[in-house]
């Protein structure tokens, strides 16, 4: 994986983080709170797991197992 597209993952993985809070927040108005944590669970989910394969990716190029290009 090259240097850049990890830079573009990882702000894309901020970017999912940053849409769940709109997502729960403006979904708050017009339905109970927990119909709001039902719809952005899932956007939170799916940043977090690319958070984690991002990590796991960074620790194998530090260590030298799978170097980036």
């Amino acid at each position: 994986m090259e240097r850049s597209r990890f830079v573009q993952l990882a702000i894309v993985a901020f970017g999912l983080v940053f849409v769940s809070f709109l997502v729960r927040g403006t979904t708050r108005l017009i339905a109970p709170y927990d119909v709001a944590i039902l719809v952005s669970a899932p956007i939170l989910f799916a940043a977090g797991v690319l958070l984690v394969g991002l990590f796991l990716l960074a620790v194998l190029d530090v260590t030298g197992v799978r170097p980036m290009e």
